[in-house]
């Protein structure tokens, strides 16, 4: 099954955590998004990134969404595993087996997510329920 939707930034922190002269800057990050559509509800995501002296970065985080996905309630937790390069953000979000509340118990799939920088970015949920 698909899911369509929506997803804006309503607020995002990212700080660095530490830093060596001439190498890579570790940074840690608070977003809180809004998802609009048949995924629906809203998102906490903590990340966490490398980024390299060229500027590009690896990025890995949870995010925990409560909402609905079409007329089922509850809670589940995506995965973020990416990297950003050249101003563009890639990354596969999966949900966390076992991480699914309400009726979204048992919710299994993964979102594969590429941009720049927008207000608003389009993601296809791609699920199922064990």
């Amino acid at each position: 099954m698909q899911a369509h939707s929506t997803f804006k930034l309503i607020e995002a922190n990212e700080v660095p955590y530490s830093e060596a002269n001439g190498g890579p800057k570790l940074t840690k990050g608070n977003f809180e998004m809004e998802y609009i559509g048949e995924l629906q509800g809203k998102g906490e995501l903590q990340e966490i990134k490398c980024y390299m002296t060229d500027g590009s970065a690896t990025v890995y985080g949870f995010e925990r969404i409560t909402g609905n996905i079409g007329d089922k309630v509850g809670s589940f937790v995506l995965e973020h595993v990416g990297k950003y390069e050249n101003g563009v953000l890639t990354s596969k979000r999966t949900v966390v087996k076992g991480s699914g509340t309400g009726e979204l118990t048992g919710v299994l799939g993964d979102i594969n997510f590429e941009s720049g920088s927008a207000e608003e970015f389009k993601i296809t949920l791609n699920y199922y329920f064990e």
